[in-house]
């Protein structure tokens, strides 16, 4: 749609100008510090930073209708920086001019409602929202492109020719930091860290196939993050980890989505994400304030993060229940299927204590909540969620297990609707699937497979059935009539067919 055919109240906001006044604030000083400069931690205290707008109440100029209705037109916009995560500019990154952002695809991925037969297992009407049709095939997208974006904007201010990218990864990270630094090779090389052994072939090949020098180092994820972080303190690298704030900024529009998904209406809904380094319940928290204090949104959903009984040092910290006793304590992880998820000392763990707290003050918050779920659950979640017409990863299925968890424990009610995060294509963990029905994963996962989730290749070779085809072999037409008839024969009795009756 070209802009001349919107409405007049419209037409001058569609394109966003730069704007707002964005600082890094440290969470436990609240000091701030100019964003000139890529920055992780305090330099003082050296606890973790959010990035503030300290004019964002311009924007309450304009009431929430009317940013209900910009965003909604900006939709029909063939113009690519407003095409993905940008699109909500304004709330996100407002300083980076629309030349500068990379948009490779990024965003407004599906809700796809469950259907029936899955709503009743569960107990509750519910959506998947597919962030594995991110273009790395995960959410780790979102936050990229708003890095990226930022770094690409300093590059070209600052007259930058030559910057490292780096990450410690699980898998999902190091495919999306490595995508948007290949966009950017001109200028921006990639390194990436991977836990020796602890991400599946098809992650490990996507930074591979992006160009990226990949480092697999001993332990787990965790113990790559220090070594990223040390290399961070020490040298002149640009940290894609969710340390880096600008990444939380670009996660918000996964709540941005969710919000419009539902025409801005969200009373009764209970969003449900994999907690993992902490970075996207912090940003699903954050964006969701963002629109309610702007009067977009007029009622908060509630919120439940999700851990695995392998890596659950959130759940731990929540279930002392008196505020005065709460300690955070990092926990040695145990191999999780949810990869992403197995973390024992979650980066962003400071910034979700302060959202939390933030959000649970505000008026018409729901709350917040985090569950546990086992491998079981996990595994046999993500099955039965795409053998009904899903694509949901394993913390996919663990995010469904941690909705039928909240069910169970009162939780969440009935009449309410959910929406979980899919966070990654099922393809990315297609390993795990293939294990469980060959029933060979490792007994440190502490998954027994279930015979009725089973599912592998038959082959077919039909009885009495002398010449069959293979590569360089011709068989005669009577041969292959034959072959032919013979196996669809086999096939038909094994699926317990019924020949049709003849036409009359």
């Amino acid at each position: 749609m070209r802009a001349g055919e919107f409405p007049d109240e419209i037409r001058s906001h569609l394109l966003p100008r730069t704007s707002g006044d964005l600082i890094y604030r440290c969470l436990q000083c609240d000091e701030i510090f100019p964003i000139e400069n890529l920055l992780y931690t305090c330099p003082g205290c050296k606890s973790v930073l959010m990035i503030d707008d300290r004019q964002l109440d311009r924007l309450k100029e304009f009431p929430g209708p009317f940013w209900r209705s910009l965003f909604d037109y900006r939709k029909m916009i063939n113009l690519p920086a407003l095409k993905g995560i940008f699109l909500f500019h304004e709330l996100i990154a407002p300083v980076i001019p629309l030349d500068d952002i990379i948009y490779l695809g990024e965003g407004h991925t599906p809700m796809v409602r469950a259907n029936e037969p899955l709503q009743e297992w569960v107990g509750l009407d519910f959506y998947f929202k597919n962030d594995g049709q991110n273009p790395s095939a995960s959410f780790k997208d979102r936050g990229m492109a708003c890095a990226l974006s930022y770094l690409n904007y300093l590059v070209r201010r600052q007259g930058l020719t030559e910057v490292l990218s780096i990450c410690a990864s699980t898998g999902d990270t190091s495919a999306a930091a490595a995508l948007y630094s290949a966009y950017m090779s001109q200028t921006v090389k990639s390194a990436v860290l991977l836990p020796h052994k602890k991400v599946t072939p098809q992650q490990i090949s996507q930074p591979l196939g992006s160009g990226a020098r990949v480092f697999e180092i001993p332990g787990v994820f965790d113990d790559c993050m220090k070594v990223v972080e040390h290399l961070a303190d020490h040298y002149h690298v640009a940290l894609l980890n969710s340390k880096n704030a600008w990444r939380i900024l670009g996660q918000e529009s996964y709540s941005f989505e969710v919000a419009q998904g539902f025409d801005y209406e969200l009373a009764g809904k209970v969003v449900v994400v994999p907690i993992g380094n902490a970075g996207n319940i912090t940003a699903v928290m954050g964006g969701f304030l963002k629109l309610f204090d702007l009067g977009v949104i007029d009622t908060l959903p509630k919120i439940i993060g999700v851990q695995s009984e392998h890596a659950d040092p959130v759940y731990r910290y929540y279930q002392e229940a008196d505020l005065s006793k709460r300690v955070f304590r990092a926990v040695v992880v145990r191999p999780s299927v949810a990869q992403a998820a197995m973390i024992g000392n979650p980066v962003s763990m400071p910034r979700v204590i302060r959202l939390v707290e933030t959000y649970e003050q505000a008026e018409t918050s729901p709350g917040v909540f985090v569950v546990q779920v086992s491998e079981q659950e996990i595994m046999d979640c993500q099955l039965i969620a795409n053998r009904n017409g899903h694509i949901a990863c394993t913390q996919g299925g663990e995010c469904l297990a941690g909705l039928r968890r909240a069910l169970q424990e009162g939780i969440v009610a009935q009449g309410e609707v959910g929406v979980l995060d899919a966070t990654a294509h099922s393809l990315k963990f297609a390993g795990f699937q293939e294990s469980y029905f060959a029933n060979e994963l490792d007994s440190e996962y502490e998954i027994i497979p279930k015979q009725e989730l089973k599912n592998v290749p038959s082959l077919i070779e039909a009885p009495g059935v002398e010449r069959l085809p293979r590569p360089g072999i011709t068989l005669s037409p009577e041969e292959f009539k034959n072959f032919v008839e013979a196996t669809a024969q086999e096939i038909a009795r094994q699926l317990g067919l019924k020949t049709k009756e003849p036409e009359s």
